[in-house]
């Protein structure tokens, strides 16, 4: 595709020429092109391009029309992987409304921040969420919030609340001018301070975004994914949703997460694009059922996250003989992608996140902020129109997080010669062992191709005499007795003596976020099943 310079948010930066400038100039261009091509399965329903784009307008001008939403309000989504969940975000688009895209494993304390710190007028959620949003309006002053929609059935409610059929009836939405730079969503990512930052997402970031996957997976309207990560993270939305939007691809959403069903969706849909955690492969396998069926209509796997073991690859490749495997790397300031692992990448990088994406610029700088040459270690640094122009109401973050034009990811990486990019550690769970640095991934991909390890995670924990030491967190596979000298040994015989773990500890699951991330500090502070 054709890339320029153009400038944007006050930035140089590269862009595709050939683009559509708001997800509703995506979806319009789609519908057109594919109307009676199915864009959105759920368990209840299957919905055409034509149907979207119908229903969007709908939806879009009964928000106008009946409760006032104009450009720049904000519209809070307490919503799973519905096919509600698409038709808001593109309805609030299609009137220049911001999405407050709200994660539905949060706690009502961490919920009312957002919905007060965004200022969001309206709450739409579905029935896995109206005890939640009870105990909010019981509990916490949300008082921003002026409407209320009840999407699905909730019998036990004790409120009357809109119910989310009135924003189908007929209606036109207004004209109204959206440029590609306006605000689509406020996304909040968990801050150092303990403080959520509001990441503003914009139409030329997910638009870049979806065009870059499309770019390197080669996908196109033939491609059909399953969509098992939640739509309110970026890889869900952007890597999948809007991706799928972009080629003409079809989605086929599950509301939650669970294995057999994923597998019998797989088999049965004919899915031809996965893209989750390695957990979700790990799980998948591992199921009786899985060996049930042949998957020859797959032919691309992402995954990111997460260390993936060699063990799982060498799984999935035989599992799946027709697909081709890409590691990813990005991050919610990012859009989803930063770096993508081409088609056809040389074995010996398969520890490596890829390349940058055609229109990422990247570098790594020192503890001086002088840029590191190949092979050396810094701070991934990131330009690009997918990076966020900021943090809603959040200047002490934008000053934190911005420099020169590059947002710091906090990430600790390499490129190597060739311009692929290794990521070694986040800043802040780096182990610093005696003045020794102790990436904690390093450590993790010895233990992942232990036969008899499922999940790892790695944390520094307080040494009298070296301030830290490494403690390794460890979920055995089912039916399989590790000790601990043997996970010491087998790291030992592989690294040097001094990034040994003095500790193994043996858990049955690693807590992660919804999407899907170890939670480090749960680890490190005690906190396994919070």
């Amino acid at each position: 595709m054709t890339i320029a310079v153009e400038t944007h948010f006050n930035r140089q930066l590269k862009v595709f020429v050939h683009r559509p400038k708001t997800i509703m100039d995506m979806l319009g261009r789609t519908a057109a092109s594919f109307p009676d091509k199915e864009a959105l399965v759920s368990a209840e329903e299957r919905v055409t391009y034509r149907e979207f784009a119908e229903r969007v307008e709908k939806v879009a001008g009964n928000l106008s029309d009946i409760y006032g939403i104009r450009k720049g309000d904000r519209v809070a989504l307490l919503i799973g992987n519905r096919i509600e969940f698409a038709l808001l975000v593109f309805a609030c688009a299609r009137i220049g409304a911001i999405a407050v895209i709200l994660n539905t494993r949060l706690k009502e304390e961490e919920l009312s921040y957002m919905l007060n710190h965004s200022g969001a007028s309206l709450l739409l959620f579905d029935g896995e969420s109206v005890d939640k949003v009870e105990r909010l309006r019981d509990n916490t002053d949300i008082s921003s919030v002026r409407h209320f929609f009840l999407i699905g059935n909730a019998a036990a409610a004790r409120r009357e609340y809109s119910l989310f059929e009135i924003l189908l009836q007929p209606a036109v939405a207004p004209t109204v001018d959206i440029r590609e730079t306006d605000p689509l969503f406020i996304m909040y990512t968990s801050g150092t301070t303990g403080v959520p930052k509001g990441a503003i997402g914009s139409h030329l970031g997910v638009i870049h975004g979806a065009i870059s996957y499309e770019n390197v997976l080669k996908t196109n309207s033939q491609t059909k994914t399953l969509i098992a990560v939640p739509l309110f993270h970026v890889t869900g939305l952007v890597g999948q949703l809007l991706h799928m939007v972009q080629v003409g691809g079809t989605s086929v959403l599950m509301e939650k997460y669970k294995t057999d069903r994923y597998i019998q969706l797989l088999a049965e849909e004919n899915i031809t694009f996965l893209f989750n955690v390695p957990t979700i492969y790990v799980m998948m396998m591992s199921h009786p059922d899985f060996a049930k069926h042949t998957y020859h209509a797959v032919r691309t796997l992402a995954f990111g996250g997460a260390p993936m073991s060699m063990d799982t690859i060498s799984n999935l490749k035989k599992a799946f003989p027709g697909a081709e495997l890409h590691n990813a790397y990005g991050a919610t300031e990012t859009s989803s992608p930063t770096t993508i692992m081409p088609r056809h990448a040389p074995k010996e990088k398969l520890h490596s996140v890829g390349m940058p994406i055609p229109v990422a610029e990247i570098k790594v700088i020192d503890e001086n902020g002088e840029e590191c040459a190949p092979g050396q270690v810094g701070q991934l640094l990131i330009k690009g129109p997918t990076v966020i122009e900021g943090y809603w109401n959040n200047e002490e973050a934008n000053r934190r997080s911005f420099t020169d034009g590059f947002w710091c990811s906090g990430d600790i990486a390499v490129i190597d010669g060739d311009g692929f990019v290794y990521i070694m550690d986040r800043m802040k769970d780096m182990i610093n062992r005696g003045g020794e640095k102790i990436f904690s991934i390093e450590v993790e991909n010895v233990l992942y191709n232990h036969p008899g390890i499922l999940e790892a995670a790695v944390v520094g924990v307080p040494d009298r005499i070296y301030g830290e030491t490494v403690k390794a967190f460890v979920v055995p596979k089912a039916d399989v007795q590790i000790e601990e000298e043997e996970v010491k040994q087998f790291v030992r015989e592989r690294l040097a003596e001094y990034k040994v773990p003095t500790a193994v500890e043996f858990i049955p699951e690693l807590p992660r976020n919804p999407g899907g991330k170890i939670i480090k500090s749960y680890l490190k502070n005690g906190l396994l099943y919070k």
